[in-house]
């Protein structure tokens, strides 16, 4: 059984699980403003160093540990720092401050977690 549909607030029938087209546009604005204000990843340290480590640290834990916690296997592809570095270079580097993801847990769980109050 599917669920209804609801109805935007700008008055549109959408269907459930769905964005409306009004806020599919507010949240590309959205993102879009943050982006222009956001460092380069260059600027925020992520170049030739950080790669080579990256790579290096991949090889060494090459599955993603979120998926390993719910018993699947996957293959990282993100190394993802566990305590959010905000610019704290001694941070940036501290290897037990990486754990390795996937893409898709990266941009889902993580994302979740860091925005929890």
């Amino acid at each position: 059984m599917t669920k209804p549909p609801r109805i935007c607030s700008c008055g549109r029938v959408v269907p459930h699980g769905e964005l409306c087209i009004c806020q599919q546009k507010a949240r590309r604005e959205r993102n879009a403003r943050h982006d222009s204000r956001r460092p380069s990843a260059r600027e925020r340290g992520y170049d030739h160093e950080w790669r080579k480590a990256r790579a290096e640290y991949l090889a060494a834990h090459p599955h993603c540990r979120e998926c390993t916690r719910h018993g699947v296997t996957s293959l990282a592809s993100v190394v993802d720092h566990i305590i959010a570095h905000r610019g704290d270079k001694r941070l940036f580097w501290h290897r037990a401050n990486w754990q390795p993801l996937c893409k898709p847990c990266h941009d889902s769980v993580k994302q979740r977690q860091e925005r929890a109050p």
